[in-house]
C-alpha cells in the first residue's frame, strides 16, 4: 500500500469515527474511547503527511543549482 492509499484509508477512518460520534448512539464511554482512538489516527496522519512532504520535497528554482 502507497503512503498516500494509507493516509487515504485513515482520512477515510476519521471521517467514519465523526459521523459515528455525531449520531450520538455511543455511549459516554465509548465515545471517549473513540476520541482518543481518533487522536492517535489523527497523529498517523500527521506522520505519514510529513513523510509524504518530505519525499517530495520543495522543486529547485529555476536556474539555482543543489548545494553538494
Amino acid at each position: 500500500m502507497s503512503s498516500i492509499e494509507h493516509l487515504d484509508d485513515l482520512i477515510a477512518q476519521l471521517e467514519r469515527s465523526a459521523e459515528q460520534l455525531r449520531s450520538g448512539e455511543l455511549s459516554p464511554d465509548a465515545a471517549a474511547t473513540m476520541v482518543e482512538d481518533c487522536a492517535a489516527v489523527a497523529t498517523q496522519a500527521a506522520a505519514e503527511l510529513e513523510q509524504l512532504t518530505r519525499e517530495e520535497g520543495p522543486a529547485p528554482a529555476p536556474g539555482q543549482d543543489t548545494l553538494l
